[in-house]
């Protein structure tokens, strides 16, 4: 009995340490290519290779940005930033998200009910999600779902570490 119920804890950790590093860790999607039609404030764009992507961003911020990758929950200071100010991208400063539509949505990530422009940021199918897009520099920068506050019914769970945080003036 005992060798069996071994056996069964054994088989459940490696089953959870194989989806844990599929979903961390795993082989990166193919290359994003920009939907036709999308625009960005002022039609600005950033276009980078890959190397020099590599060369600016942080490992995990590669990773996450360019490889479409997720961070950790709750691995982000972002999520108890309360100043007033913006949310940008950590790979070209777009400005994404006022801290006025931040919230605390319990899920781990900072997440945002709408984007300071609706052109700041674009979306596109993700499996049975929407991935989330810079329109500047089409870094991933996470997913929206429609489980969010008023006034959008939205939530945009985003990626900490493709975020930066500029305080507002004073």
């Amino acid at each position: 009995m005992k060798q069996t119920q071994l056996f069964l804890l054994l088989a459940v950790l490696v089953a959870g340490g194989l989806w844990l590093y599929a979903t961390y860790f795993g082989t990166p999607r193919p290359p994003h290519r920009r939907p036709a039609g999308a625009t960005s404030p002022g039609n600005r764009r950033v276009e980078k290779s890959d190397a020099d992507w590599s060369q600016i961003l942080t490992a995990a911020q590669y990773r996450v940005m360019r490889e479409r990758g997720t961070e950790w929950p709750n691995s982000s200071p972002l999520n108890h930033e309360h100043r007033p100010g913006t949310f940008a991208c950590a790979g070209c400063r777009n400005p994404l998200f006022a801290s006025t539509a931040k919230f605390e949505s319990g899920t781990g990530w900072p997440s945002f009910f709408a984007p300071i422009l609706s052109n700041a940021v674009y979306t596109e199918p993700d499996g049975n999600r929407s991935e989330v897009r810079c329109a500047v520099c089409d870094a991933h920068l996470g997913h929206v779902f429609p489980d969010g506050p008023d006034p959008t019914g939205l939530r945009y769970c985003m990626n900490g570490v493709a975020l930066t945080f500029i305080p507002a003036a004073r």
